[in-house]
């Protein structure tokens, strides 16, 4: 049956390539040439078209097109959605074409995997944002520029640290101990976006935002399949700038220069509350002289700066280039924090034989030299230090930092001064990246129809980092200081990709087919050197690690489908097949299949000459997509290796001398692909010529084999947790986008854009049993050695998991009382319940611009609701037995103190767990555009923004958008004010 059915498609396949062109190869002539916008860059997916018949064609992705017309067409007419149409004259073979913008501007055509398709063609849930719509200001990583802009996204910074990443979940993730982030593909080039092991925490921090030119999500199953075994969490593409199709050398320079403050931090007790409190509980001795605010200590006002200039044009008709150089360099708000970027990009697009043969060529470059400050730690030792004492001692000691001595040395019970800390500890890295894609296009001679494309792509970073802290500094003073060199450690991501495309408009049954079958290998390669640690003085401090070396390999096969009749009715198919090294030779293979159906209506013949209606599509999609990250490399195979630690050693030679033996991993020897099922239903809108224009979808997605760490069952493995495929989850979810242009003359236009996102995440299973009662197993953050979030089935990932708090008449949270849930008579686990989550229920994107003739006015806000935080800081020091930690030393309490009056912490409270919704304005932007000035050689830009502009929330914490949902030592993000000038040459 499988050969039968093989032997059909082929069939079918040779039909079509044998169908007629419509236009014979007697009597034509061919008109090439290239369709650019008023500043010289290509228009992707302009429409060319002879006048009078349905002979046309559409730009690529360089803005050029080919054509064979009949020898007696007179006229073209160029169009693209946004721009004037413009009709010209047949007056020679090569016709480039320049076109003036029109009033509004709609995206056509959109990077998808694989390809690019006009935006009406698309079946699945697919959003784009190009360069002109990103987010503005001082941007340290990519992912910042969509923040807020697309429905079902959500981007949580680490923290207001220029090193920290972020946190990207695309519909919520998938998954529970595997990897929820999303497939990041570069100009064709799928990332591994986990950083380098034991140096940089960002590694999307080392792409320059100023290079990109559009970011493409890929959301719902149909649009993610063709990526198979990496898309269940979703696709961002990022597409780089090319090279200017016109003649004249185009230069930009852009400089951004911005300052940075602290907002909010952590509400602790006032001066003269720590000093009563202090000596109510009999104190007094310990307190000092001084009025320290450890706050302004460690934090600084930040300076940075942004700058970027790139040269684009081309060196022949057919020869264009990019090139562009960034330096990025930003100071933290906490002392000694830093984050130095130099990057290079060229990119060079060649073409010849008339455009049938195409290159890509693009060769990006990035050194970061980040200064990482030990900001958790001295931001909390900042929050609860004593402020009666002084940050100085006036002696030379511990480098004259003020720090509690015990018989001479520091106390290692006691915290350590947060602002020698910062300034005694030097951890830095070095990470040098180089990314190298070569794209190759042929358009076969003998039917040009069908290309041929290949994609070369080599991702390499090496990298190396420092901590080092002198002997006299306190956190080592009794190692004699600390040097922990780590690296260098490579990291290596290889890429063949080959398919053939086959693109077929044909005009005798009304139908266009477009189908690809394709190829991809890609291996990764991450070492990691060996290493120890030292102290000042360079001696061993027994802390030696070995060297690593971890590979895995992705081959995959794949096939897609674009059919289209008459315009109105569309179908996607896709398959793929991929085989991973991470699974055992009977498990490799996967198979993730979709199939999407759409309906424009607006093509129907009772709508199309609507007024009114501009576009209506109905879709609907179904397809499979795996997951095979966070899993690390080995999770099939039983693996020994060397025992540590006096437990797992043996005594040789005497007592002190430990021998090391082999002990066995963990392995689940059938271990496989975790699997999301996903249906997703959608509309898409436009009226009015588009001037109000959306989309609405709703999805669910069932994940099965989920990658999950449980507790095994005795002696049937060799740890207690194991990481298998086991349970499942549900989400669902609704997304709803608007765009609106309420006002567009002359000096007047003003544009509107919203999103909303409802969406709910829920686990249905947890055992290898279906349907055995599993208990909670907890997961997350640990506070004071505790965890208060749990999976469990029937709740959502990592919701809370605690205790429920009793209050008196007064409304008054009482010590210790808890309700007794199951009605036992007694507190204990069994009452614990999980009471909300940090996964809000609403996302709201809005984002405004109005200008009055060369005045640009904008802003973009963003809402949560639903969400939840855990107030650690609270729940650590707001009970009166932290105020002595340590015997010869006060620590500041949490204000919460003063409601509760709780003499010993309450960990487990759901007191604790607080309505963290919140409504911010990310930006407000004020931009001048001066025009082309001294003769026209010269385009100047200005524009002053504000970023963090305000934030409103009932959250008591330092701030409510917390990833993972446990707010302790945040460090918190800054508001920004920024200058930014542009000059176009």
């Amino acid at each position: 049956m499988r050969k039968s059915m093989w032997r059909c498609l082929c069939l079918l396949l040779a039909a079509v390539l044998l169908q007629p062109t419509g236009v014979s190869a007697q009597g034509t002539k061919k008109v090439t040439g290239i369709v650019a916008d008023e500043s010289g860059m290509p228009l992707i997916g302009a429409t060319v078209q002879v006048v009078g018949t349905t002979v046309g064609t559409a730009t690529d992705l360089n803005g050029a097109y080919r054509l064979d017309v009949p020898a007696t067409a007179a006229q073209l007419i160029v169009s693209y959605v946004g721009y004037v149409s413009q009709t010209l004259d047949i007056t020679s073979e090569v016709l480039n074409i320049t076109l003036r913008t029109d009033a509004q501007s709609l995206e056509e055509v959109v990077v998808i995997g694989y390809g690019v398709q006009k935006k009406n063609d698309l079946t699945g849930s697919v959003a784009s944002v190009s360069s002109k719509d990103f987010n503005e200001g001082l941007i340290s990583s990519p992912e910042q520029l969509i923040n807020g802009k697309v429905s079902g996204v959500q981007i949580l910074s680490g923290g207001g640290s220029p090193t920290s990443g972020s946190t990207i979940r695309i519909r919520g993730g998938a998954s529970l101990n595997a990897s929820n982030d999303p497939l990041i593909v570069l100009d064709g080039v799928p990332l591994e976006t986990g950083g380098m092991s034991g140096i940089d925490a960002n590694f999307l921090s080392l792409i320059n935002p100023g290079d990109i030119e559009s970011m493409t999500v890929l959301k719902d199953a149909s649009s993610t399949a063709i990526y198979g075994s990496r898309a269940s969490n979703g696709v961002i593409m990022i597409t780089t700038k090319k090279g200017s199709g016109s003649d004249r050398l185009k230069i930009n320079f852009s400089t951004t220069l911005s300052l940075q403050q602290r907002t909010r931090t952590a509400e602790m007790l006032s001066y003269g509350d720590f000093v009563n409190t202090a000596r109510s509980i009999g104190a007094g001795d310990l307190l000092g002289d001084a009025r320290t605010d450890w706050n302004d200590a460690i934090y600084r006002t930040a300076f940075g700066t942004d700058n970027n200039l790139s040269v684009a044009g081309r060196f022949t008709p057919n020869f264009p280039f990019r090139v562009s150089v960034g330096y990025y360099n930003q100071d933290g708000i906490v002392l000694t924090d830093n984050a130095t970027r130099y990057t290079g990009n060229v990119t060079l697009s060649p073409s010849f034989f008339d455009n049938y043969l195409k290159f890509n060529i693009s060769a990006k470059g990035a050194i970061n030299r980040n200064r990482y400050a030990p900001a958790s730690s001295a931001i909390y030792n900042a929050t609860v230090a004593d402020p009666t004492q002084p940050i100085r001692s006036g002696s030379d000691a511990f480098g004259g930092y003020t720090e509690v001595v015990t018989d001479g040395v520091p106390n290692p019970n006691a915290l350590v001064n947060p602002v020698g800390l910062l300034n005694q500890t030097d951890y830095h890295d070095n990470v040098k990246r180089f990314i190298g894609n070569l794209d190759m296009d042929y358009r076969m001679h003998f039917l040009p129809d069908l290309k041929l494309h290949m994609t070369v792509g080599y991702d390499y970073a090496t990298g190396k980092s420092s901590n080092y802290v002198p002997a006299e500094a306190a956190s080592n003073y009794r190692t004699g200081g600390l040097h922990t060199p780590v690296g260098p450690n490579r990291n290596v991501n290889r890429l063949f990709t080959a398919y053939l495309n086959y693109n077929k408009e044909i005009a005798s049954i009304r139908s266009t087919i477009d189908a690809t079958f394709g190829y991809d290998y890609q291996y990764w390669k991450a070492t990691t050197a060996a290493g120890d640690s030292y102290n000042a003085a360079g001696e061993s401090l027994n802390s030696a690690w070995k060297a690593g070396d971890q590979r895995h390999v992705l081959l995959s096969y794949y096939g897609r489908l674009n059919y289209a009749y008459d315009s109105r009715y569309l179908l996607t198919a896709t398959v793929r097949r991929d085989a991973s090294s991470r699974f055992a030779k009977d498990q490799r293979w996967g198979t993730f299949p979709s199939v999407a159906l759409a309906w424009r209506l607006s093509q129907e013949s009772f709508l199309r000459r609507s007024k009114t209606v501009s576009d209506l599509k109905l879709r609907v999609s179904y397809g499979v997509t795996g997951q095979q990250d966070g899993i690390g490399n080995y999770g099939y195979l039983p693996v020994y290796y060397p025992s540590s630690g006096t437990n797992s050693q043996y005594i040789t030679g005497g007592y002190g001398n430990y021998g090391s033996y082999l002990q066995p991993g963990a392995y689940v020897s059938d271990l496989t692909w975790e699997t999301t099922r996903s249906w997703n239903a959608g509309l898409d809108f436009g009226f009015f010529n588009n001037r109000l224009s959306g989309s609405v979808d709703y999805y669910t997605r069932q994940t099965s084999d989920l990658l999950a760490t449980v507790p095994t069952a005795a002696g049937t493995n060799f740890t207690r947790t194991i990481t298998t495929n086991v349970g499942n989850v549900d989400s669902k979810g609704v997304e709803v986008n608007l765009n609106a242009i309420p006002v567009d003359t002359k000096d007047w236009t003003w544009n509107l854009s919203a999103n909303l996102t409802w969406q709910r995440v829920e686990i249905t299973n947890l055992s290898l049993v279906e349907g055995a009662e599993v208990a909670p197993t907890l997961v997350g953050a640990e506070i004071d050695a505790k965890q208060v979030q749990a999976f469990a089935v029937g709740q959502t990932p990592y919701a809370f998991y605690v205790y429920k708090q009793v209050y008196d008449e007064n409304g008054r949270p009482l010590e210790g009382v808890y309700a007794d849930l199951n009605g036992d008579g007694q507190i204990n686990i069994d009452d614990r319940y999980f009471y909300h989550s940090p996964s809000p229920d609403l996302m709201l994107g809005f984002s405004t611009s109005l200008r009055w003739k060369r005045l640009t006015l904008s802003t973009s806000l963003r809402a949560s609701l639903g969400n939840y935080a855990y107030n650690a800081t609270a729940a650590n020091n707001g009970a009166l037995e932290t105020m002595k930690y340590a015997v010869s030393q006060l620590y500041n309490l949490s204000t919460s103190y003063l409601d509760t009056g709780f003499k010993t912490r309450q960990i487990y409270s759901d007191y604790y767990v607080e309505n963290a919704s919140f409504l911010k304005m990310d930006n407000l932007i004020l931009g001048y555009d001066f025009g082309r000035l001294f003769h026209d050689t010269v385009g100047l830009n200005l524009s002053f923004m504000v970023q963090n502009v305000f934030t409103i929330t009932n959250y008591t914490g330092v701030d409510p958008e917390i990833s993972g949902g446990i707010d302790q030592s945040f460090y918190p993000r800054p508001r920004i004010f920024s200058l930014s000038v542009g000059l176009t040459f």
